[in-house]
């Protein structure tokens, strides 16, 4: 694909060579970004893993320290009565059952995130080929399930980030926004490396983390020393 000039601009600015560290990093991020919005800040880790083994399949979440600069949209299943008043009083967006089953099947989706009680997901089993394709079906594994909705919405809401290694290894994720005050990025950035080191499967042998970048949404890659 064809760079523009903008982006060939940036990326001579970058040393493809040298790995900086997130200080670094996040200072020059800060000066070639070039998008004319508030880009988000990505990290991309390359990850010494072979996802068809299922305990090599990363998938999981975790709170960043200053969020991720966006406010998600929160669609909680749950019973009427006190489940859903939690999730109302928590800040959900939507909370309801059946009915949002069936706007969902008409082609309604203004929502980031779904929230689900455990007894739900068997009225919501029928979205599965319609959300699972989309990274937006509930999941244990990602705090998703949850009869604490209460805990499940204000983790989202203050900027709880999903992830999910796809077929050759690679988990690519937003640790905020290029706005942000460098510190508060280093941090997010940090907090995410420290994390995903201490994922590396026991069957894993060697290095873990092959490779690792930042880069602004539509900026050029930055590696990261690690």
């Amino acid at each position: 694909m064809k760079k523009g000039k903008k982006y060939i601009e940036a990326a001579k600015q970058v040393d493809s060579l040298k790995q900086y560290t997130v200080e670094e990093a996040v200072e020059l991020l800060k000066k070639i970004s070039f998008e004319k919005f508030d880009a988000s800040v990505e990290i991309a880790f390359n990850l010494n893993l072979d996802p068809r083994k299922a305990e090599q399949n990363l998938r999981g979440a975790f709170v960043l320290p200053h969020g991720t600069g966006k406010t998600k949209k929160v669609l909680v299943f749950a019973r009427s009565g006190a489940k859903a008043d939690e999730a109302k009083a928590a800040g959900a967006d939507y909370v309801g059952e059946d009915e949002y089953v069936q706007k969902i099947m008409g082609g309604w989706f203004d929502f980031d995130t779904v929230v689900a009680t455990p007894d739900m997901m068997g009225v919501i089993g029928k979205l599965g080929r319609v959300l699972g394709p989309k990274g937006l079906m509930p999941n244990p594994k990602t705090g998703t399930v949850t009869n604490d909705l209460a805990k499940a919405v204000a983790e989202i809401k203050a900027g709880k980030v999903e992830y999910r290694v796809d077929k050759v290894g690679n988990i690519q994720l937003s640790v905020g926004k290029v706005s942000f005050d460098a510190q508060k990025l280093v941090e997010n950035i940090n907090t995410t490396i420290e994390l995903f080191k201490k994922l590396k499967p026991a069957t894993v042998k060697g290095n873990f983390i092959k490779n690792l970048a930042i880069s602004s949404t539509m900026g050029p890659g930055i590696k990261l020393a690690f």
